[in-house]
């Protein structure tokens, strides 16, 4: 691999699953459809609630506004952050996306994932729960 991630060395048993999506998945802004995809991937990560993540391309480029922010994963890479004006309303970093994803995780190069505590996204229909992604709490931590 050229671009290996450091953090399944470090946490052998982590894992980062990337499953594509037969499903429709949709994002609105007060009440404005602003993404729309038939090529989204589920990802789910260990210790992690589920994200969905779509093409970039699948995102109305008009409502995107560049973002300083960055964050790194030690097992995707480094993330850079867009925010989303719609309707003379700023949501500051709404979404995330993985421009060089590690190897391990190359199947999100160029998809984005939206803060499901800010915008409303939809998987075939159905409204995912809007507590935002992070942590899955489990007994242990609850």
């Amino acid at each position: 691999m050229a671009n290996p991630a450091p953090g399944f060395d470090i946490h052998p048993g982590y894992q980062v699953k990337i499953t594509p999506l037969q499903d429709e998945v949709t994002v609105e802004v007060n009440n404005q459809v602003i993404a729309h995809s038939k090529q989204a991937v589920l990802v789910e990560e260990t210790k992690h609630k589920p994200v969905w993540y779509m093409p970039l391309a699948d995102i109305d480029a008009d409502v995107l506004q560049t973002s300083e922010t960055s964050t790194y994963c030690p097992f995707k890479g480094q993330a850079s952050y867009r925010s989303v004006a719609v309707a003379g309303e700023t949501i500051e970093d709404a979404i995330w996306v993985y421009e060089k994803p590690f190897d391990e995780c190359a199947a999100i190069a160029g998809y984005a994932s939206f803060y499901t505590n800010k915008v409303q996204l939809k998987v075939a229909g159905q409204t995912i729960d809007n507590s935002g992604p992070g942590f899955q709490k489990t007994h242990e931590s609850a």
